[in-house]
């Protein structure tokens, strides 16, 4: 108890977690705060290894509240994150399915007794200190080594409001994308992926979701008019030495007119499908929103979360994704392969290819028929070489 005002000690938890890839290197901070005074007490931070963003959230959150109940055990908390799903679930608004996640959340329901802990999302803007301090931490285990308190400057930068610099992994990270074009000539060639989305469908104009789980539109007069564009593009460029596409209708159109104008077979690879849309399938934003507007919310806010009706995941096509392209890279080393696929796949291997963030897919613009590529290199580096290119539809 606080002696000098005769109740228990009132306490700000503010906490994040990271990860580079998701899965990838992670870590957590988490930061106590006097509710009244606003000053910081305790800062804590760590790196995970390779685990999700999620998990390295909860985690955050576990330290936060175990470093708040060491200072007051009978104290009353707060809880401050920008994570939605951790503080909905926290809260008991949403279920906790994932099986990493569920002994965490329940272990972090035990730290103090029911009501005294409360919670609260907030903008990523203000959890500026806890962010800080988990990309700390992701640095430190970059270089092998533990997060130390005396290293932090995450209270500085959010005390005088200075704009945090870019850490030391985010600068190795952005080097490693973009050496390989200059790498040493005994690296061998790349294996170059050409990504075509395929042409409009007649849902393409209507904004539709449209995955895998949905009606599996072919391609409309002007989808087919973009193919053949596309076609005579990369005739011109003679240097595509095969063709993979998606199992889905449009696709397979696609890369079949793409193929006859290159000479080539095509191949279909599972891997390269759309993300499953569940109940979504066939209706506009505005319609999920309006009729299941919690888990639009849910998807927005989580790459773990599914759409309804048991849709896939942004983190399960993530996944999906990955191992699709390591098969291919092993397949095609050395050759320049395109690959007919859908905006979720297609956004999916460059922010993989880039190191970015999950929600980095809602901040891509990928237009019908439009080309990107990257190069993986065999030292396991990758370069975008191109993104949404439209100028051959002109």
């Amino acid at each position: 108890m606080d002696g000098a005002r005769g109740r228990a000690r009132e306490y700000v938890v503010e906490a994040d977690g990271g990860s580079r890839g998701n899965p990838g290197p992670a870590g957590y901070g988490a930061v106590v705060l006097d509710a009244a005074t606003g000053e910081t007490l305790v800062e804590a931070a760590e790196y995970l290894g390779v685990v999700t963003n999620n998990v390295a959230e909860y985690r955050g959150l576990l330290a936060g509240l175990r470093a708040a109940r060491e200072l007051d055990p009978d104290a009353g908390v707060h809880v401050r994150m920008d994570s939605k799903l951790v503080v909905e679930q926290m809260s008991g608004r949403w279920k906790i399915k994932h099986p990493d996640m569920k002994p965490l959340a329940t272990e972090a329901a035990r730290v103090f007794p029911p009501g005294r802990v409360t919670y609260e999302w907030i903008p990523r803007a203000e959890n500026k200190h806890a962010d800080r301090l988990a990309n700390e931490a992701m640095d430190a285990g970059a270089r092998g080594e533990q997060w130390s308190p005396s290293d932090s400057t995450a209270d500085l930068d959010t005390a005088t409001g200075a704009v945090p610099t870019a850490s030391d992994a985010d600068v190795r990270a952005a080097q490693t994308v973009a050496s390989p074009g200059w790498g040493p000539p005994d690296m061998g060639a790349p294996a170059t992926f050409v990504l075509l989305r395929h042409g409009e469908t007649p849902l393409t104009p209507q904004k539709r979701f449209s995955g895998s789980g949905g009606s599996d539109p072919s391609l409309s007069p002007v989808g087919r008019e973009q193919a053949e564009k596309v076609a005579a593009n990369l005739a011109r460029r003679g240097t595509v030495e095969a063709i993979v596409a998606s199992p889905l209708a449009r696709t397979r159109e696609t890369a079949g007119i793409v193929a006859a104008r290159l000479g080539l077979e095509v191949a279909v690879d599972e891997g390269l499908r759309e993300t499953d849309f569940g109940a979504w399938e066939g209706l506009t934003f505005g319609e999920v929103r309006e009729r299941y507007p919690d888990d639009l919310d849910a998807w927005l806010a989580s790459p773990d979360a599914e759409p309804t009706g048991g849709g896939e995941s942004f983190a399960a096509t993530g996944a999906r994704i990955a191992a699709t392209r390591d098969r291919l890279v092993a397949a095609h080393a050395g050759r320049t392969v395109l690959l007919v696929s859908h905006v979720t796949p297609i956004k999916t291997f460059l922010r993989l290819a880039l190191g970015a963030p999950p929600e980095s897919l809602f901040r891509m613009e990928l237009s019908a028929a439009s080309l990107s590529a990257v190069a993986y290199y065999a030292d396991g580096g990758a370069s975008v070489r191109l993104f949404n290119e439209t100028s051959h539809l002109r």
